[in-house]
């Protein structure tokens, strides 16, 4: 039996950049399954949007994939309460380069790099060398691979503001999100 990935974050809304390293991430690591989690209450960013709804959100923009919504505000909590064996024994967990310059930040971090390997994507903004020195601080760098996804620039507070404005959102989401926010009436003032 292969290996999950997990791939957790707010997904207010998601976008484009979040599918691209979904997709990068499958070809890259070939998972047996890639889980998406969206955070109930994201312990590190307010949320304005309900998780039910950033959860619908979520399914249109994975519609291939096992969306859930994930009531851990920690990412050290949801690893330690995921099944023993078979494909939680050593699962990948999918974050943004964006989140690895952060990550020695966050809650127990050396325990998140015991419980999983990271993949870390690639993101304008964020060189190779700035990486580098964080992996340099991390007790186990070598749990965490960095991976390279086609530049995405594309940010969820961008899609937010062009949804309040009545803007289109075409090339900043798929089109089944962009849909469900005019469906919904999202992000209007």
């Amino acid at each position: 039996m292969g290996v999950a990935a997990l791939f957790g974050g707010a997904f207010d809304p998601p976008h484009n950049g979040h599918v691209a390293l979904a997709a990068a991430a499958k070809r890259r690591f070939a998972p047996e399954r890639l889980v998406v989690l969206v955070a109930a209450h994201p312990g590190h960013k307010a949320v304005a949007t309900p998780a039910e709804l950033r959860l619908e959100l979520a399914r249109a923009a994975f519609p291939d994939d096992d969306v859930r919504l994930d009531e851990h505000a920690r990412t050290v909590d949801l690893l330690r309460d995921l099944p023993e064996g078979g494909e939680w024994e050593d699962p990948l967990f999918l974050i943004g380069a964006d989140q690895l310059r952060d990550f020695p930040t966050w809650k127990e971090p050396d325990e998140v790099l015991r419980l999983a390997r990271l993949g870390v994507a690639t993101r304008p903004g964020y060189p190779r060398v700035e990486l580098e020195a964080v992996l340099a601080r991390l007790s186990q760098p070598e749990r965490v691979e960095i991976f390279a996804i086609p530049p995405q620039h594309v940010a969820s507070r961008d899609v937010r503001a062009r949804a309040a404005a009545g803007e289109p959102l075409e090339g900043l989401v798929p089109p089944a999100v962009a849909a469900v926010v005019e469906a919904r009436g999202l992000y209007r003032p």
